[in-house]
């Protein structure tokens, strides 16, 4: 009988999650912890705090144990199929079964807790995606890939858009956008298709839109031009950000929020409280745990095994990316409000468990990932 010495028991534990990109989960994990702070209240019910603990540990649960699966079963298209047909029917099924929440048809409500699809799914577009464009990298310059690929993005945009969920609507657009950038297609092309958009786009405006519904698209692009009506929340999470000056009011302290004149602080304005608790220097704090979760996807994704990895690293880059520019630009009124959630941060159980399935998915790449430099990595990836 061989006895097993704490050494070989540390040694055994490392050699099991030496795929682990600790770095990534760690900073991820942080900013998972600000955001259940800046909810906790030190006085009163902790209602979103208890439940995002929840939910947290589930979303670690899940990174853990998807790290370990082999993600080579996503290249098959019939895989990518059954991915892309299940989320479609999904979205229809939130039409007739979804719950009505502030206007918008787009979660199951079961009662304990609910569920938004549209989450995972834009896993499922950037898996689409990537299979997509890696298949045809040889021939990816042909104009028709961007308007096949921008159909099937399209199918889902479309549906996500009539819930009306305009904030994930934009995200699978932006989505769809970028992949279509790092994918190699023809710039040129590209800008011609977004030139005839742009050309549509002012037609419209000149010709159809009445006044009225200009006045309402204004005030959507600039929320803080009626602060007593549509930009009342825009206006209050100005203040909040403002007031945090440079090392905040302490945690727990937060007026804008913990008095509610700051609606939603918990999921879509809670930058702005963790600004106004954390100050200047907490989101200098805030901004670099970001970039070390950008900068590890990207190095991850770019020593993929395959250009189908290296794709759904960089889509699953820009899915975070879009989600952070976004919902800061609207916490500082420079951007309309859409509800997006900022990831980690923001509470509900559906994007912060699929944030870290995304990161699961990502390890579990790792585990098979090439040991090419990533000189040569890019080299290959980019056609040089």
């Amino acid at each position: 009988m061989q006895l097993r010495t704490p050494g070989s028991t540390i040694r055994q534990a490392r050699s099991i999650f030496s795929h682990i990109d600790w770095m990534l989960f760690i900073s991820a994990l942080l900013l998972t912890v600000a955001g259940a702070l800046t909810m906790n209240s030190f006085s009163g019910e902790n209602y979103f705090f208890e439940n995002q603990l929840i939910w947290g540990s589930l979303a670690i649960f899940f990174f853990f144990l998807l790290s370990f699966f082999d993600f080579r079963f996503l290249r098959r298209t019939s895989a990518v199929v059954v991915l892309f047909a299940g989320s479609v029917i999904l979205l229809f099924l939130v039409f007739f079964f979804g719950d009505i929440v502030k206007g918008a048809q787009n979660r199951f409500d079961f009662g304990a807790f609910a569920f938004q699809p549209v989450d995972p799914i834009k896993l499922a577009v950037i898996i689409l995606l990537a299979k997509y464009f890696s298949r045809r990298h040889i021939e990816i310059a042909n104009i028709r890939h961007i308007f096949v690929s921008g159909f099937y993005a399209f199918i889902i945009f479309l549906l996500v858009l009539l819930q009306p969920d305009f904030g994930s609507a934009i995200i699978i657009f932006l989505l769809w956008f970028g992949m279509v950038l790092v994918s190699g297609i023809s710039k040129k092309h590209l800008i011609a298709v977004i030139l005839g958009g742009t050309i549509v786009l002012f037609g419209m405006w000149t010709y159809v839109f009445e006044d009225y519904q200009k006045d309402r698209i204004v005030t959507f692009l600039n929320p803080l031009a009626d602060i007593q009506g549509t930009g009342y929340n825009a206006y209050q999470s100005t203040i909040a950000v403002g007031s945090g000056q440079w090392f905040g009011k302490g945690v727990g302290y937060g007026t804008q929020s913990k008095l509610e004149f700051l609606p939603e602080y918990e999921t879509d304005f809670i930058f702005a409280a963790f600004a106004e608790e954390w100050g200047f220097v907490g989101v200098l704090l805030l901004f670099i745990l970001f970039a070390l979760v950008m900068w590890r996807i990207l190095e991850n994704a770019i020593r993929g095994a395959t250009n189908f990895e290296v794709l759904f690293g960089m889509g699953l880059a820009i899915l975070f990316m879009s989600h952070i520019v976004i919902n800061i630009g609207m916490n500082i009124g420079l951007l309309p409000v859409t509800g997006t959630t900022i990831p980690f941060m923001s509470y509900g159980g559906s994007h912060l468990i699929t944030e870290f399935i995304g990161l699961g998915i990502l390890m579990g790449m790792r585990r098979y990932a090439r040991a090419t430099h990533k000189d040569d990595a890019k080299k290959e990836f980019l056609g040089i």
